[in-house]
């Protein structure tokens, strides 16, 4: 008799059939799904051939049922109104990616915040007007309160204050404070 062995899907024992060979699933409708829908994602991933003909099928059955989605949308308002919401979501992180600079760095950087001299390298390497350049890394993290506050990054604007609608709430309380800033 062989020993007991623990399904992949559901990770209940179970005693192995004698005649399936490498069993790592046991016989339960979801158990049997998980392990076709594992099979199809490899073969789709090795097998070129294969992958071309589920496109096509899928292509096929696309062009037969081309109202599928709305009729299904109709019918189904708890799927329309989450898909509206992620679409704002969507949306939000869309318009986000448009802001940032076409220069930014995209992929993290070994900069380490500080204090630089930035001279100009020409026929002369010894400069006497160098000049100092402070470098400050902004967290992905840091995000604004909301829209209407107008101050810099360091959160600097005159005031200690920062109006955000008509509640008016301490700078420190709604921005981090950046390296070698002052408090």
């Amino acid at each position: 008799m062989k020993p007991k062995i623990r399904c992949k899907h559901c990770h209940r024992q179970l005693s192995p059939h004698p005649r399936v060979k490498n069993q790592q699933f046991c016989g339960r409708k979801a158990c049997q799904r998980a392990r076709k829908s594992q099979w199809q994602r490899r073969k789709i991933a090795t097998d070129a051939d294969y992958r071309k003909n589920q496109q096509e099928s899928s292509k096929n059955w696309q062009e037969q049922n081309r109202d599928y989605w709305s009729r299904y949308r109709s019918g189904h308002e708890h799927y329309r109104d989450r898909n509206r919401q992620l679409q704002k979501v969507r949306d939000a992180r869309r318009r986000a990616k448009r802001l940032a600079k076409m220069d930014a760095l995209k992929t993290k950087n070994d900069m380490i915040p500080g204090a630089y001299y930035l001279i100009s390298i020409g026929d002369d390497l010894a400069k006497m007007d160098a000049s100092v350049q402070k470098i400050f890394i902004i967290p992905d993290s840091y995000r604004r309160s909301c829209k209407s506050c107008k101050k810099g990054l360091d959160g600097h604007a005159g005031s200690a204050k920062v109006r955000c609608g008509i509640q008016e709430v301490c700078r420190h309380d709604v921005y981090p404070p950046l390296p070698g800033t002052d408090p």
